[in-house]
């Protein structure tokens, strides 16, 4: 059974039978059947099939306080057929092919049909590759006086949240089976600073802090038309407006500073521009326990990595917008 991702593709394939005129793949999403797709082949052909646009459709990750990152069970099955039309009595078949699929993707360098990790049980973030050993490979960075999440996968491949308190500074003897470190930073000038959560390259929701300034900015767009306003009597008050508004809209946007991080963070930073779901928690005007959660999308559209040689210290400013508009227009 493979952890595949599935915002990049995943390819199933068979040799078809010698008297083959049909080859037939059956999708099976979490115990239900969803798909049936028939291709017209010949004998002996290798058949291939695309699944991950597919199955991708079944996953749904929402915002909880406790994160949690939904999978699927998939299971394939390639048959083929003498009847040009995928039916009649199967010439040979795959079988079943197992997998589970996670809401994340794989780069053109890792090559076709990404899987999440090569091995299980491990921590589903980004680790610091300058380290070989279990003990200082895998960093989170939280502000003094905080809990957090952070997701693994443990060796059944089942997707887990680990829950660190407010004062540890390490995680050992987890389900992750390797060794997690957490770097306390303590209170700027900006207060604690905010909490990002988003959906990482592995599929799973990820606690990312931006320390440093915040900005909030409203911008209105809006309509307006002219209006006669004498009466009868030839006469107006000056107090009725000739000009009016309508069509008003507004959206909100949020510029946030990181503050400074390790050069090997710039990956986790990469993915975070890289994300289709993010959520802002204002954690310096809240308790940490009820968030004031907001929707976003990224307005950063471009991603310089930065370098200790080049820019000395590591610091990002994304710009977030909200992903609803700000006066409440839901029917």
């Amino acid at each position: 059974m493979a952890n595949i991702v599935l915002r990049s593709p995943q390819y199933k394939s068979f040799t078809s039978h010698s008297n083959a005129n049909s080859a037939k793949m059956t999708i099976t999403i979490g115990g239900t059947l969803r798909y049936t797709i028939i291709k017209q082949c010949s004998g002996n052909q290798i058949v291939t099939f695309e699944i991950a646009e597919l199955c991708r459709d079944y996953i749904d990750i929402t915002y909880t306080s406790t994160p949690t990152s939904p999978t699927i069970t998939i299971v394939t099955v390639l048959t083929s057929y003498a009847s040009t039309d995928g039916s009649g009595t199967a010439l040979n078949t795959t079988g079943n092919i197992s997998d589970i699929g996670f809401d994340g993707y794989g780069t053109f360098m890792q090559g076709s049909n990404p899987i999440v990790v090569a091995s299980v049980p491990t921590w589903l973030i980004d680790f610091n590759p300058d380290f070989t050993g279990i003990t200082n490979k895998y960093y989170v960075y939280y502000p003094t006086g905080y809990q957090g999440y952070v997701p693994l996968i443990t060796s059944s491949s089942v997707v887990e949240y680990y829950k660190f308190g407010s004062t540890d500074i390490e995680a050992t003897g987890t389900n992750a089976g390797i060794k997690l470190n957490i770097v306390r930073i303590d209170c700027t000038k900006y207060g604690y600073g905010n909490k990002v959560r988003f959906v990482n390259k592995y599929g799973v929701i990820q606690e990312l802090w931006f320390f440093l300034k915040e900005t909030e900015t409203t911008n209105r767009k809006q309509e307006t038309f002219k209006r006669n306003i004498i009466n009868a009597s030839g006469v107006y008050s000056n107090s009725v407006a000739a000009v009016n508004a309508f069509n008003t809209t507004a959206n909100q946007s949020f510029t946030l500073s990181s503050g400074y991080y390790p050069e090997w963070y710039n990956s986790v930073f990469e993915q975070l521009l890289l994300s289709e779901q993010i959520w802002i928690s204002d954690d310096s005007q809240t308790n940490p326990n009820s968030d004031v959660v907001k929707p976003v999308t990224v307005k950063t559209s471009s991603f310089k990595k930065k370098t200790s040689v080049n820019d000395r210290l590591i610091e990002y400013v994304f710009e977030f917008e909200l992903a609803a508009d700000y006066i409440n227009n839901i029917r």
